[in-house]
């Protein structure tokens, strides 16, 4: 799949929406590098697992709503492509 770049959001439990810029080749992976990022940060709120982050996708614009739960779950999944499994790893590895 092309990497492409993204913009991951959430609104945080006092309203303040945050958002990063990253580039990725999949939504998890997507969604995976923002978690990684907005954990470093000390202006982000804290992220539980139902939290709702915004990706979006440019050029074409598509956006799409992923939790980290969901994110967790899919790193999880059962896969037979090597391509797949070593993803998924990749994945995992940046959310911790």
């Amino acid at each position: 799949m092309p990497v492409r770049a993204c913009v991951v959001s959430f609104a945080g439990e006092r309203g303040v929406r945050h958002s990063v810029e990253v580039t990725a080749s999949t939504l998890y992976e997507a969604a995976a590098q923002a978690l990684a990022i907005f954990k470093q940060s000390d202006w982000a709120d804290v992220i539980g697992p139902n939290t709702e982050l915004l990706v979006t996708v440019k050029n074409p614009e598509t956006m799409h709503t992923v939790t980290p739960a969901q994110v967790r779950r899919w790193c999880d999944g059962v896969t037979l492509s090597p391509e797949e499994v070593l993803k998924r790893h990749r994945v995992k590895t940046l959310i911790g």
